[in-house]
């Protein structure tokens, strides 16, 4: 009997098969970066306004 083939499959190893390229603490995407919420609040309501005002022209 050929015992070197007995036995279920070796379980993976929990390794990527890439690194993505936005993973966090990379150059790209440091650790700590983010918007602080008053800025955040700024754009939304920067983008909403623009959507009303756009909104009036077209009817």
């Amino acid at each position: 009997m050929d015992y070197s083939k007995s036995g279920g499959p070796k379980p993976g190893q929990n390794a990527p098969r890439h690194a993505e390229h936005n993973a966090k603490g990379t150059a790209k995407n440091p650790f700590g970066k983010g918007a602080a919420k008053d800025e955040l609040l700024a754009r939304m309501k920067a983008a909403a306004a623009a959507r009303g005002a756009e909104a009036d022209k077209k009817g």
